[in-house]
């Protein structure tokens, strides 16, 4: 499967000599993968030579779907995507007064089902993932921390499935990771080119975080906070940060660093007010320094930036883009890769379906510690 993600249109010769199997172990495989829906046939290929003429397989792009999900700080976003990563149905739904995490996890269930009942009867639902805005236990099911939201170690997964229980969702695999790691994911696995390596995304909102991803594989830590980039340290006894501590770059560069929200901000720039443009410009800068210090530690392909501020295009991504290249230049050094996310609002929900095809297609990655596996029927090897 994962073959054909990235060389859609391969014949069972081509896949055979690609992975190493023989030519009727592989046409074995396409023939179950085709009945069960992953895989479709095209129309046969014109190639001048003689006999039986290589029949193209794609990735079945109707049968089999993914869910995505964002749990951002005033809401959720909830996506349904192909096994390609093309959106087929989209809702969001605001958190309103009540931001307790189980009142959050009931309005994600209820999002979660709204969803389902879009789809058609014939489809099914692969899997299920969802970027939280914290760090994760992902094995566990586990967010370890919520700054903005105040949540501390919320056993998300076992809430989450509890109020599926009983409904069509109850026996889909799910799985959990931070929101900049699953956006991570997207530009990976949705990426019809080969991704850069390292990958690096840096999700700029309300909080800073970042998604690693090396060797096609994602970097989350002894404990689950690989990427938290938001909390490493810029100025010393510099502003509060939701963290606790002084200085970290999320109180330099995120929103709270703006003195307002984004429309406001966004207003007040259209206005050319000059207190918003210097703070604008200031966290461009620092967001600069940050990203000097990722490219320094990781040496990235690429930086993909995303989140609600990037939407503030040029006032704050160009003193950005100009700090960066001023500390390459210094050194001698071109500077690394920089662009926006292909999928600006809906990264992270859409990460999350890409965060489920990577757990489902990589059985060497499943995660299962200690018996608290974040699927419940079925098995990586029973998917492919």
């Amino acid at each position: 499967m994962r073959q054909l993600f990235t060389s859609p249109g391969s014949s069972r010769a081509d896949l055979a000599s690609a992975v190493g199997l023989t030519k009727s172990t592989v046409g074995v495989l396409a023939r179950d993968l085709i009945a069960e829906g992953w895989l479709v046939e095209r129309e046969i290929v014109a190639t001048g030579d003689m006999g039986r003429r290589p029949t193209p397989l794609f990735i079945d792009p109707v049968r089999l779907l993914l869910i995505g999900a964002e749990v951002g700080i005033e809401s959720v976003r909830v996506l349904a995507t192909s096994l390609t990563g093309d959106v087929i149905a989209c809702i969001e739904d605001n958190y309103g007064s009540a931001r307790t995490a189980e009142a959050c996890i009931h309005l994600l269930a209820a999002s979660l089902l709204k969803i389902c009942q879009r789809l058609d009867a014939r489809q099914e639902v692969l899997g299920i993932g969802i970027g939280l805005p914290g760090g994760v236990d992902e094995a566990r099911g586990v967010l370890h921390f919520a700054p903005n939201l105040g949540w501390r170690d919320v056993p998300f997964a076992a809430l989450l499935a509890e109020k599926l229980r009983g409904t069509a969702l109850a026996a889909v695999p799910l799985f959990l990771q931070n929101e900049a790691a699953v956006a991570a994911v997207g530009e990976m696995e949705f990426n019809p080119a080969p991704a850069s390596d390292p990958l690096l995304y840096v999700s700029i909102s309300q909080g800073l975080g970042a998604g690693v991803i090396v060797g096609e594989r994602l970097l989350t830590g002894s404990r689950g906070f690989a990427g938290e980039v938001g909390h490493t340290v810029l100025q010393l006894n510099g502003p509060r940060c939701s963290c606790g501590r002084n200085g970290c770059a999320e109180a330099l560069i995120a929103m709270p660093a703006m003195h307002g929200s984004l429309s406001e901000v966004r207003a007040r720039l259209a206005e050319a007010d000059p207190a918003t443009l210097t703070a604008v410009g200031s966290a461009g800068r620092y967001l600069g320094m940050l990203l000097q210090n990722l490219a320094t530690a990781y040496d990235p392909g690429c930086i993909v930036l995303g989140g609600a501020v990037v939407e503030l295009g040029e006032p704050f991504l160009k003193p950005a883009l100009t700090t960066l290249n001023d500390y390459a230049s210094a050194a001698s050094l071109a500077p690394p890769t920089v662009r926006t996310s292909r999928f600006g609002a809906s990264a992270v929900a859409i990460g999350g379906a890409a965060l489920a095809r990577y757990r489902l297609t990589r059985p060497a990655l499943q995660l299962t510690d200690g018996g608290a596996t974040l699927q419940d029927t079925k098995t990586s090897e029973e998917f492919i």
